[in-house]
């Protein structure tokens, strides 16, 4: 009958020598001069004595060093020692943790992870975090667990198609494009040898390509008198001005603050982290522009944010916003606030600016890396003074007079 309780076991205290107490068929509760209590089974093997660890106290309860002695013991009258057996057992076991990291280690999602990693320092925040969840919420749970290696074509369609039913035929293409990059980079690191998504090509469905509406040069003069005249509220009126002035995105232009200005200098510095590419960008402010942040100051003062939401000051005026307000022009169907930029860029190219200049002033960076490269000139100069032409063209277009929008090269 076995000897021990619960409660004998955890009053046991050490002593100036170590000592042993008892449980019957072998098992016995060990407590160390230090203090340190251990089960301890001893068995008999071939004529032999041997004394087997199974496992520490508080750690292993009575009731579980009971079954691993029952468990010992089995091995015993099989004629093997349940010491050796535990060790081989402890190896197969690391032998198989370490295979299944290695399998995860190449698995679709851990590579993804790493890919993404590695692009961190070349992309914003906002731009890493949207293809995590895309990858997230629609590779993952398909391809996520499984090998590269092991990956087909077909598999991936089965990512793509679901997507695509719910009429996110964008979404659909920017995830086949980022688990194309997440492959490329598995056969670039040895991980894999073939890169199943680049076999995908033409098998997405498409839709007509529909630019930004955008007004031309003709339609400007009165769009810019409504503007003016319109019944919008001022702080919005003013943010669309700024934005045609100085051909800035709308996110840039809404999430402007006055610590990016330098009045003395004329120039809006916005950081890496609020633009598309993470690249800073210096814009430089006309003088129409320069009156604007003037006005918006008055209304609200120089600190936080320079267009703050209407019912919030605290947070950013809205996209939505924006668009209401060419929405009651009459222009929601004709402009949008993106489309400005284009109109810029037409007018500016087919007034004889120089290309080059008018790319920097649009914040598009130059995609290819050998000309970039040797191509790292701001044009801050050239570019002061194209946007103070420009500024001046759409006063002139404002007040109403004869137009010809071109630039004097002398």
């Amino acid at each position: 009958m076995p000897k021990l309780c619960a409660v004998k076991v955890r009053n046991a205290k050490p002593k100036d020598k170590p000592y042993k107490l008892s449980d019957g068929k072998g098992l016995f509760f060990h407590i160390a001069k230090s203090g340190k209590k251990t089960w301890r089974y001893r068995f008999e093997l071939a004529g032999k004595e041997s004394t087997m660890v199974l496992g520490e106290y508080p750690g292993m309860s009575l009731e579980q060093a009971r079954k691993a002695r029952l468990e010992a013991r089995e091995i015993v009258k099989s004629g093997e020692n349940p010491t050796h057996v535990r060790k081989e057992k402890k190896k197969a076991n690391i032998a198989k943790a370490e295979a299944a990291k290695a399998v995860q280690k190449n698995s679709f999602e851990f590579l993804a992870m790493e890919w993404i990693e590695q692009q961190k320092d070349r992309w914003s925040h906002n731009h890493a975090s949207a293809v995590l969840d895309s990858l997230r919420n629609n590779a993952f749970p398909v391809l996520g667990d499984e090998p590269v290696t092991e990956i087909t074509p077909p598999m991936i369609l089965q990512v793509i198609r679901p997507i695509e039913k719910r009429g996110s035929l964008e979404i659909a293409s920017k995830v086949l494009q980022r688990m194309t990059a997440v492959f490329r980079y598995a056969v670039q690191t040895g991980k894999a040898t073939v890169n199943p998504a680049a076999e995908m090509r033409g098998v997405l469905k498409t839709k007509k390509v529909t630019h930004r509406a955008a007004l031309e040069a003709k339609d400007l003069p009165k769009f810019l008198q409504e503007l003016r005249d319109g019944d919008i509220h001022i702080n919005t009126k003013l943010a669309l001005q700024f934005t045609i002035l100085t051909a800035a995105r709308s996110g840039e232009v809404r999430g402007a603050t006055w610590k990016e200005i330098d009045l003395e200098n004329r120039l809006w510095k916005v950081p890496a982290g609020r633009m598309k590419m993470d690249t800073s960008h210096t814009v430089p402010l006309s003088r129409q522009a320069v009156t604007i942040l003037e006005q918006i100051g008055n209304l609200y003062g120089q600190e936080g944010l320079i267009f703050p939401g209407i019912r919030d000051w605290n947070k950013q005026l809205s996209e939505n916003t924006m668009l209401y307000a060419l929405y009651r022009l009459g222009y929601h169907s004709r402009a949008t606030v993106h489309g400005f930029r284009a109109t810029f860029s037409t007018i500016a190219n087919e007034s004889g600016f120089d290309g080059d200049v008018i790319e920097k002033a649009l914040a598009h960076e130059e995609r290819n890396r050998v000309r970039a490269a040797y191509h790292r000139s701001e044009y801050i100069e050239q570019r002061r003074k194209l946007m103070q032409w420009w500024a001046d063209l759409l006063d002139k277009m404002e007040k109403g007079a004869d137009v010809i929008p071109l630039y004097a090269t002398g």
